[in-house]
C-alpha cells in the first residue's frame, strides 16, 4: 500500500488556505487510499524567534483542528514530531550526507534569513539546516508521497537528493519519494493582496480567514477583500487578482466552476456576499466539532500518544538501519 507523509507546522493558527490547501484532501482523499501519517512538526516552529508556550498552545490547537476537519484515527496515523525521537536521530546523519551549499541555495532559508536581519535578530542556524529534518520527516517513515504545494518542491527535491545519495554510499536504506501536486487543492491567496499566499503567519491578519474565526468575523473579511477595478465579474487571475480569489473561494466551498460561476453575477457586492456565506457555512461544522474536542483535551491526548507509538513503529527499524549502515556501533 502506498504510504505518504505530510505535516503541518504550529507557526500560527490555521486557516482557510491551509483547510482547503491541503487538509481537505488529506481528510477526503489521502487517508482512505494510503498508509498516510499526518504530524504537527513542532521543531519546525523553533527555526525563528518564538514563545514556548505558544508553540505548545498552537501544536494542541493544530492537533485539534486536524481532527474536528476530519482525520480519522482509525485510518490514519495523526502525532507530533517531537514525540516521536527518530526524526531528530535521523536529521543529524542527513546532516552528514547534506552539503552547504544546497542547503544556502533554498528559496526559504533566503527569504527568511533577510526578514530575520531586517528585524535585528540573528539567523539560526535551524533555519539552514531545517530542510534536513523535513527530509528526514519522511524518509524515517519510509513514505512514498509527499503531498505539498509549490512552495515547498525544492525541499522534496532536497530529500529525494539525501535518500539517493544515502543509498549510493552505504547500501540501500530509504525509500526515494515523489512529490505530489494535488490536482483538487484550492490556491487560496490573501483577501488583502490577493498576489499573496494566504499565510498564518502574517503579521496582519485582515486578509486571512482563519480556522477559528467566528462568522461575523469571516463574513467581515470577506466583505472587505481586496477587488479590481472595472465592474465586470470574470475569472482572469492575472487581470483581475481579487475577483479570481473570491470565485475560487466560491468554487472550494461549493464545488463549483469559477469560470462558470463568475457569469452567475453582475456586481462585485453579491459575489461577496454569497462567497461569505458559502465560507461561513464551510467552516460551521469544524469548528462545532473543535468546540466539542477541545473540551475533551484527554481524548486528543491519547489520540497523540497512540499515534506516537505506532509512528515509532515505523520509524524505529529504518533508523536503526541507517544508524548501522552509516557505520555507528550498536547499542549493546
Amino acid at each position: 500500500m502506498t504510504r505518504i507523509f505530510s505535516g503541518i507546522k504550529p507557526t500560527g493558527h490555521l486557516t482557510l488556505g491551509n483547510y482547503l490547501g491541503a487538509v481537505r484532501r488529506w481528510v477526503e482523499v489521502d487517508q482512505h487510499r494510503a498508509e498516510a501519517l499526518f504530524s504537527v512538526v513542532d521543531l519546525h516552529a523553533l527555526t525563528v524567534e518564538h514563545d514556548p508556550a505558544r508553540v505548545r498552545r498552537l501544536s494542541r490547537q493544530a492537533a485539534t483542528l486536524l481532527l474536528a476537519a476530519g482525520l480519522d484515527p482509525e485510518l490514519c496515523t495523526l502525532f507530533v514530531q517531537s514525540h516521536v525521537d527518530e526524526h531528530a536521530r535521523l536529521s543529524y546523519l542527513l546532516e552528514c550526507v547534506a552539503t552547504d551549499g544546497e542547503l544556502r541555495r533554498m528559496i526559504q532559508y533566503k527569504e527568511k534569513s533577510v526578514l530575520a536581519r531586517e528585524a535585528g535578530q540573528g539567523v539560526r542556524l535551524s533555519l539552514l539546516t531545517y530542510p534536513v529534518l523535513m527530509a528526514a520527516d519522511i524518509l524515517a517513515h519510509g513514505a512514498d508521497e509527499v503531498p505539498v504545494g509549490e512552495d515547498q518542491t525544492q525541499h522534496v527535491e532536497l530529500t529525494r537528493d539525501l535518500a539517493v545519495r544515502f543509498n549510493q554510499r552505504y547500501g540501500h536504506t530509504f525509500t526515494v519519494p515523489r512529490a505530489v501536486r494535488p490536482e483538487v487543492a484550492a490556491r487560496v491567496m490573501d483577501l488583502r493582496d490577493p498576489t499573496s499566499k494566504m499565510g498564518k503567519s502574517h503579521v496582519d491578519g485582515a486578509g486571512i480567514v482563519y480556522l477559528l474565526d467566528d462568522a461575523e468575523t469571516v463574513r467581515r473579511k470577506i466583505m472587505r477583500a481586496v477587488t479590481d477595478n472595472g465592474q465586470v465579474v470574470e475569472y482572469d487571475r492575472d487581470v483581475k487578482p481579487g475577483i479570481a480569489n473570491l470565485l475560487d473561494l466560491m468554487a472550494a466551498a461549493t464545488g463549483g466552476n469559477p469560470s462558470v460561476l463568475a457569469g452567475a453575477y453582475a456586481s462585485y457586492g453579491a459575489l461577496k456576499k454569497d462567497t461569505a456565506d458559502a465560507v461561513v457555512e464551510l467552516l460551521r461544522p469544524l469548528r462545532e466539532r473543535h468546540t466539542a474536542l477541545a473540551a475533551d483535551p484527554g481524548f486528543v491526548d491519547q489520540v497523540l500518544r497512540d499515534g506516537a507509538e505506532r509512528a515509532r513503529v515505523v520509524a524505529r527499524p529504518l533508523v536503526d538501519r541507517a544508524y548501522g549502515a552509516i557505520g555507528l556501533l550498536p547499542a549493546g
